[in-house]
């Protein structure tokens, strides 16, 4: 998507949309998420935005799956206990119809070519909704292969035990979904905030928050081809510049924010949420690497921490 303009982009959207909907025979709207979903920089960076925003979406769309399956597991559930319910109105009011002893095959006749009248009777007398009664050119045909006589009588027992199930039991399970994905994830938030500090771990700091061997990596990181770039960020007292600051001049890489905060995990060495001189210039040099088509390294190589004075140094 970043290969094309705005407009461009636009005119794609309208197109991909009018085709699936010729091909998708859903009554729902179908979804389409827009993004470059990949490492590399972006070769039309005004639409950044719309991309990351978009990304989010799907991704808290992919984290919602599990909740969505056991809402529509519960909501069918309960759609096939009214059904039953109907349907068991339906066979017994047919069995209390059919005569004890002579006229059983005509009765039964009678009944199914009546079948549109005794709904509309069953659904006055106990108040069902006319949407849980099956199709009558369906049930009709069903209904010739069976004797009426042998149905059984309506068990009210298992009538009122079906409507406390579906009146109490299945909305108490319904209410219990959202609080326990809801835990799910707050656990989640937790293991990912496990380290403390630093721009990648926390939405209020980060700059970026949404939310083989080499040469380089063999060799120390030239402090000093960054040190002009990094004094024009007006760094502070302690001789450091905050995410804020640093963000700019790493968006302007056209990485993806993904890649970006990747990186500065890996240059905020010490996890202050800050980059001194040095941090800045492994973050500057992680960027290059990148840019010159290299992957990421799991961890800072140690030649380029050496001379920084870092007590408690994070991978």
């Amino acid at each position: 998507a970043d290969k094309v303009t705005n407009q461009q982009l636009m005119r794609v959207y309208g197109a991909l949309m009018w085709s699936l909907g010729k091909v998708l025979g859903t009554p729902e709207v179908a979804r389409v998420y827009i993004g470059s979903f990949w490492d590399q920089p972006y070769s039309n960076d005004e639409n950044r935005k719309l991309f990351e925003a978009e990304e989010e979406d799907l991704f808290k769309d992919i984290q919602s799956v599990p909740r969505g399956a056991i809402i529509r597991k519960l909501n069918d559930l309960i759609k096939r206990c009214r059904l039953a319910k109907t349907h068991a109105y339906i066979i017994a009011h047919l069995k209390e119809e059919m005569p004890a002893v002579f006229g059983k095959e005509a009765k039964q006749k009678q009944l199914i070519n009546n079948l549109p009248a005794i709904f509309e009777q069953i659904q006055r007398a106990t108040g069902l909704p006319a949407g849980d009664f099956p199709n009558v050119e369906d049930f009709s045909v069903s209904l010739k292969k069976c004797d009426f006589s042998k149905f059984k009588p309506l068990n009210q027992g298992l009538i009122d035990a079906l409507d406390k199930m579906i009146a109490t039991e299945l909305p108490r399970l319904m209410a219990q979904v959202p609080q326990d994905q809801e835990v799910f994830h707050e656990d989640y938030m937790r293991n990912l905030n496990k380290r403390e500090g630093g721009a990648l771990y926390d939405d209020d700091t980060t700059p970026f928050g949404m939310g083989g061997t080499l040469d380089i990596l063999n060799s120390p990181v030239p402090v000093n081809d960054y040190q002009y770039e990094f004094e024009q960020l007006v760094p502070d007292s302690d001789g450091k510049i905050n995410g804020t600051q640093a963000k700019q001049p790493m968006q302007d890489s056209k990485l993806p924010n993904t890649t970006l905060k990747r990186i500065w995990q890996l240059g905020d060495v010490d996890k202050d949420g800050k980059l001194d001189i040095r941090e800045f210039a492994i973050v500057r040099h992680l960027i290059k690497l990148k840019l010159d088509g290299h992957e990421l390294p799991v961890e800072v190589p140690k030649i380029w921490l050496e001379g920084l004075e870092i007590d408690d140094y994070k991978r």
